[in-house]
């Protein structure tokens, strides 16, 4: 007779230490198996085979193998769509448990939904935790319950509520010896999940360093002083918990903010899903937008003329990453000089960010088209000339992206920018009147 376990479902949370759905899991009466399903209806959207983001799931999954099989465990690794992983998986074991951390994107959502029903009629718990966030769903809202469409009260209120009880670790490496023992398990190669191994360098995550000026640097492209943690928030290799602990000791509260921007993007995204495809607020989905295939396509490939845009969009194309000051300057620049509808740009990040995250990329490029949750009135255009003067006005990002703007003739602008403001505040008028 087989042995009954527990599983452990990895998903956005891939690590072993301060997991809270491993440490309820571990708490359990039975044995655990960490499991994670490389998810085929995901996957088939990539279109780059190369995609490093996978590279990186890979990686990172061979050493929690690693670490499992240190404890006389192994990880289970699946490459299915979830509907029929599950039904393999019970048959293979005998599972009494699953235990599993929320996520709240639409499709995850629904997924999980799905899930709960099908294992409560194969009479196996299903039992979901908090992991990737301080605060989830309707935990910080207004007096009246609704949630909260601007972050300035949103944040005061998510500072007030903060405490050390929402900020202490899991100790799971206290009940790793509650782990189901087994002999090692086969761990699929990246061509059998039909992806090649990207070269792509993955930052780390020993952040602390970066916080002692990151109050001070942040906005300065060339001065690299951002900490480049989206990437293991966004896969969970880091947890939200110890990363807002170091920056309460660091005092470090522009990238407390930041992190409570995150946290903000998911309430709204769990509140408002509609915001994936339409605007968070309603009258902005009537704006006429150009759509010039040939404009886009220059934005791209940073071919617009506009120094600070073109050295974002090279960053972003070679390396995966852009900084976080110029990622705004590039998105008003799509929306509000080339009137190209926020929605081509939200799915040009989402192919090439590596810390692509539905709830803030999406949030961030309806801010910059002012079609979302801001506050700030739609007539704020940023004017990129201005934005280099400002932040890089040695003009070292931009030689280190965009090497030809060192010459003694220059690229000619895509659109000038008078002529561009005039243009897109009359757009919004009309689509807004």
């Amino acid at each position: 007779m087989k042995k009954e376990i527990s599983i452990c479902w990895l998903r956005r949370d891939l690590r072993l230490k301060d997991n809270a759905a491993l440490y309820y899991a571990l708490k359990g009466k039975f044995p655990v198996l960490v499991l994670f399903i490389f998810d085929k209806n995901i996957l088939k959207k990539l279109d780059n085979k190369s995609d490093a983001r996978i590279t990186f799931i890979y990686q990172t999954l061979a050493e929690i193998k690693e670490g499992l099989e240190k404890k006389g465990s192994s990880l289970l690794v699946k490459f299915d769509t979830p509907e029929k992983a599950w039904p393999a998986i019970l048959d293979e074991y005998n599972v009494k448990g699953v235990y599993a951390n929320h996520d709240y994107e639409p499709y995850a959502t629904k997924r999980d939904d799905s899930l709960g029903e099908f294992l409560r009629s194969e009479d196996v718990a299903f039992q979901t935790y908090k992991d990737q966030v301080i605060f989830e769903k309707s935990e910080i809202v207004k007096d009246d319950g609704k949630p909260y469409s601007v972050f300035t009260p949103y944040y005061r209120q998510w500072l007030k509520k903060l405490n050390d009880f929402y900020v202490k670790s899991y100790p799971t490496g206290k009940y790793l010896k509650n782990l189901f023992q087994t002999s090692s398990l086969p761990l699929l190669t990246l061509e059998e999940l039909g992806f090649k191994k990207s070269d792509q360098q993955f930052p780390s995550n020993h952040f602390e360093k970066k916080l002692k000026d990151y109050n001070k640097e942040r906005d300065y492209p060339a001065k690299d002083a951002t900490t480049h943690l989206g990437l293991h928030l966004r896969f969970g290799t880091v947890s939200i918990r110890e990363v807002v602990r170091e920056a309460q000791e660091q005092k470090a509260d522009k990238w407390l903010s930041e992190l409570a921007w995150r946290e903000f993007y998911m309430m709204i995204l769990w509140h408002y899903p509609h915001v994936i495809d339409h605007a968070f607020k309603p009258a902005y989905d009537n704006i006429k937008w150009r759509n010039n295939e040939t404009e886009f396509k220059a934005w791209c490939e940073g071919k617009t003329g506009y120094p600070i845009v073109d050295a974002g969009m090279r960053q972003l194309n070679e390396t995966g990453f852009m900084h976080n000051r110029v990622r705004m300057v590039v998105a008003s620049f799509l929306c509000k000089h080339l009137l190209i509808d926020w929605r081509w740009g939200e799915t040009y990040f989402a192919e090439k960010l590596l810390d692509y995250e539905q709830a803030s990329n999406v949030g961030g490029w309806q801010w910059a088209c002012g079609s979302g949750n801001d506050a700030a009135p739609y007539f704020r255009v940023f004017n990129p000339e201005l934005q280099l003067k400002k932040f890089d006005q040695k003009m070292e990002y931009v030689f280190k992206w965009a090497p030809e703007y060192q010459n003694a003739i220059l690229p000619i602008p895509i659109v000038e920018h008078t002529f561009a403001r005039d243009r897109i505040l009359a757009a919004f008028k009309k689509a807004l009147a």
